[in-house]
Order: C-alpha cells, then sequence, then structure tokens
C-alpha cells in the first residue's frame, strides 16, 4: 500500500534514532563501546561449564518472566509456558504471542535480538514463521560461537557481575578467575535478601544452616550471625566481589536496640513470625550492619526498592518465586531512606550507592535525594541506578534520565544494566544506547544543547562504559 511516504524497515541500523545528529552520536560513538554489566542474574554455573544450549528455547524462554507474562495475558496455558510440555511446543505458543505484544517492548527486544545474535532480519516471528526460526536458531546454537562465553565476547562484554547468596561456596567463580584464556571478568555480587528473612521463619532456619556449612561458624546466638555474614562478606571480597546487592520492598531504618535485635532472632531461630514492629526493627539492624559491612571494604552498594512480589498465592505454591507474579508496589520511601542514608552519612560509613525504583512516581524522589549525600571526593557517589524491571523501555529510560538531568548529572550516571537470566539480552544495551543518543539528538538539534560533537559523544561514551570503569574500580 502506497502512504505517500517510504515505510521505515523495522529494527533498521537507525532503530529508535529519529535525527541525523542521533544517528551520528549513536554509529560513532555509543555503538563500539563494551559492556559493563555490573547487575544481572546470569548463571555462573553455565558460563563456567561452557556448554551450548540445546535450542532456542532453552536459551531464549527459560527463566523469562517477561515472556511469561505476556503469554498469559494472552491465554497460553501453564503448561507451554513453565510446565513440561515439549520445548518446540513452547516456542509454537510463544511465536503466537508476539504478535499480540506490539508496543510490548517484548516486541522490540524480540526482534532486535533475532537480529543481533541470528542474523534474522525482515522476517517477524509468528505463527507462520515459528518452525523456521526455531529450527534455523537452534542449528546455531549447537556451533562453538553460541556457548556461553563466546556469546559474552561476540557481545563486548568486559565485566559481568552475577547476583550470589552468602551461603554460595563461589566455586563456579573461583574456576573462572583461574582461567586465564577467557578475558571477560566474571565477579559475585553480595546479595544477602534471606538474611532478612525472618518473616519466614521455615525457610530462615534451612537458610542459617547452609550459612554455618558456607561459613564454618556455629551460629548459636545473633552474635555469632553477624560474624558468619560477616566471614562470607570477607571471602566474597576476596573472590573478586566489590558490590552488594539488595532487594527490599523498602528502606529500613527503624530505631532498635541490640537486645530488641538478638529478641527477635531468637524468636525466629525457634520457628515464631515476628510481629510487625519487631520484623522492622530486625531488618532494620541488619541493613545497617550490611551498610557497614560495605563502606569498610570500599565496596558499591546497590538497592532495588519497591517491588512487591508473589502476590498471587495460588502461583506460589504451584510454581515458587520468580515466576512472573511480581508488581510494583506503593511503599512509603523517602523517610526511610532519608533516615538510612543520614544515619550511615554521620557515621562516616555510607559507601558508594546506587538506587533503583520499580515505580517511576519515585524517580524525582530519588534523583533530589541522592543530591543529599554526594561529596567525599568521589565524582558521582551517589548514583540513580538505571530504569528498573517494568520502566526498561523507551518510555521508562526517557522519565529515568530526563529526571536525573534535572536534578543532578547526567554526565557521571554508570549507565544501563541487564538484570536478566538470559545470555540473549545484551541488546538491552544497545536499546538503551540509541534511547540516550536520541535523546541528545533531539536536544541538540533543536538547540538546547550545543552542536558540538565532541563534547555530546564523549558524554554517551563516559555513561556507556567508562564511568562504570572509574566507579568501580574493577
Amino acid at each position: 500500500m502506497n502512504r505517500g511516504k517510504a515505510m521505515n524497515t523495522f529494527i533498521s541500523e537507525d532503530f529508535l534514532l529519529q535525527t541525523q545528529t542521533a544517528r551520528v552520536l549513536y554509529h560513532q560513538f555509543a555503538e563500539e563501546m563494551p559492556i559493563f554489566d555490573f547487575h544481572c542474574h546470569l548463571p555462573v554455573r553455565e558460563i563456567a561449564e561452557n556448554k551450548n544450549f540445546d535450542n532456542l528455547t532453552q536459551i531464549w524462554l527459560k527463566g523469562d518472566h517477561y515472556k511469561w507474562r505476556a503469554m498469559r495475558a494472552a491465554g497460553i496455558d501453564e503448561n507451554l509456558i513453565t510446565g513440561s510440555a515439549d520445548d518446540f511446543e513452547k516456542f509454537k505458543a510463544w511465536a503466537s504471542t508476539v504478535p499480540k505484544t506490539l508496543r510490548h517492548p517484548l516486541y522490540q527486544w524480540t526482534h532486535l535480538e533475532l537480529k543481533r545474535y541470528f542474523g534474522i532480519a525482515g522476517k517477524l516471528l509468528g505463527p507462520q514463521t515459528a518452525g523456521e526460526i526455531y529450527c534455523r536458531c537452534s542449528e546455531m546454537l549447537s556451533s562453538a560461537e553460541f556457548s556461553p562465553r563466546r556469546i559474552l565476547e561476540r557481545m563486548n562484554v568486559k565485566v559481568v557481575c552475577t547476583t550470589d547468596d552468602p551461603v554460595d561456596p563461589l566455586e563456579y567463580h573461583h574456576l573462572l578467575k583461574k582461567d586465564r584464556t577467557f578475558p571477560v571478568k566474571i565477579l559475585p555480587a553480595f546479595r544477602a535478601d534471606n538474611a532478612l528473612s525472618i518473616d519466614r521463619p521455615a525457610a530462615f532456619r534451612t537458610w542459617i544452616e547452609r550459612l554455618e556449612a558456607a561459613s564454618g561458624i556455629q551460629i548459636g546466638d545473633y552474635g555469632a550471625f553477624i560474624e558468619a555474614i560477616r566471614k562470607r562478606h570477607d571471602a566474597f571480597h576476596e573472590a573478586g566481589c566489590r558490590l552488594s546487592d539488595h532487594g527490599i520492598e523498602q528502606p529500613y531504618a527503624e530505631k532498635f536496640t541490640e537486645k530488641d535485635v538478638k529478641k527477635t532472632f531468637d524468636s525466629a531461630r525457634q520457628g515464631k513470625k515476628p510481629a510487625l514492629r519487631d520484623l522492622l526493627k530486625y531488618k532494620s539492624a541488619i541493613l545497617h550492619e550490611l551498610a557497614r559491612l560495605d563502606a569498610e571494604k570500599d565496596w558499591v552498594q546497590q538497592f532495588h526498592l519497591g517491588a512487591l512480589r508473589n502476590v498471587n498465592t495460588r502461583a506460589m505454591k504451584s510454581l515458587g518465586s520468580d515466576a512472573g507474579y511480581d508488581t510494583i508496589g506503593d511503599f512509603e520511601t523517602a523517610r526511610p531512606l532519608a533516615r538510612f542514608l543520614d544515619t550511615l552519612d554521620r557515621e562516616n560509613r555510607l559507601a558508594k550507592t546506587i538506587l533503583y525504583v520499580i515505580n517511576a512516581r519515585d524517580n524525582d524522589m530519588i534523583a533530589s535525594m541522592i543530591g543529599n549525600f554526594q561529596g567525599g571526593r568521589v565524582p558521582g557517589k551517589m548514583q540513580f541506578g538505571a530504569a528498573w524491571w517494568f520502566n526498561d523501555q523507551k518510555d521508562g529510560i526517557e522519565k529515568q534520565i530526563s529526571a536525573l538531568s534535572n536534578m543532578g548529572l547526567l554526565s557521571l550516571f554508570v549507565g544501563m544494566i541487564t538484570d536478566s537470566r538470559s545470555f540473549l539480552s545484551y541488546p538491552r544495551h544497545e536499546y538503551f544506547r540509541r534511547v540516550l543518543c536520541n535523546m541528545f539528538g533531539n536536544d541538540m538539534e533543536k538547540g538546547d544543547l550545543p552542536d558540538d560533537m565532541i563534547l555530546i559523544g564523549n558524554m554517551v561514551q563516559d555513561i556507556c562504559f567508562r564511568n562504570a570503569v572509574a566507579y568501580f574500580g574493577i
């Protein structure tokens, strides 16, 4: 159909780049920059063992709750999503969902990934093309070019920080550290959420047993518990870890006494669920202790705030956590966050900090909050983290960048993360860079920013990679 003008090619070389200036910024400055992926959920065992994936479903659909949510919304039976159905049948179910995702970021991500990894262009995924694409991609996955390590190298990834529980023995990290043939740094990040989870006493007691085994410390009381966590923190540092991560509903900054916290800890060890007031005091004490450990070792601490998790009881019982049943929460954040950061700052124990929010209503609040605790001769010490989870799409990225630009220093931003379990998610960095260059390009062409390609281009490269290198010191 002739619509009076040429149609744009989908996922073209100028995808998301609306101006000539944006195109120059992306292709000459951003496109070839390496990737520093300082927060992801890639399974380190798969990197260490470097085994190829059997088919496209195994590498692309397994563990991807973004796709699972879309499939459920499209009426796909759960057996074809997380169940025991054949891998090809699961893929066909996903392919039948893709045309229904128009204007959802999944539609763009899907075709961007097919093009970047498998060279599939000019062909849309749907029921009619499912068989051809599945066979072609699955055959390619058997080659050495699609081993986990080779994928990382091909995508120009220089550093990957996985997300690891303190009880993890780090055996695969140690193996990778000894392997001089693999140029990508794979480092652990310390995620101690389970240390706060005394509201699930049975699971907490099981985790304590694992902590005892990992630390070699018999945990008879709260003091021994903290000692065991510190020992694992030390072990992570020796393994190259320089980051912690916390997935919490809201900051915890209640006043507490050591006596209160010890009593609550002992009660949880006996299988008793604490009252809300006691729970908040305990979480405040643990979060404060973890933050002090990070400051001692000059780590970066990351806080992912605001997710309301596992809201579907039936699904939680049948599928467990991380199955796509989490949502955007509306917790109080500003006051407890200010108290938490201020307490650490008064003690001179406030480490470099990255704050992520899942609720976009909090963008301006976080962008203004970080300005209260900058300084200490560390440029960009306090960071407003990249648009996270439900926000890591064009609209969400633009809102996060605009909030940071208006109230902080975008020039010091440490940039994008994949926050993914999939080796095929690295085009999210490309997606982010295209959005970033498009925003700069539009401002330059409108005269809102100077027409200085070197000045702006260098800033783009800093945000894409160099700021993270300087910030993390890895």
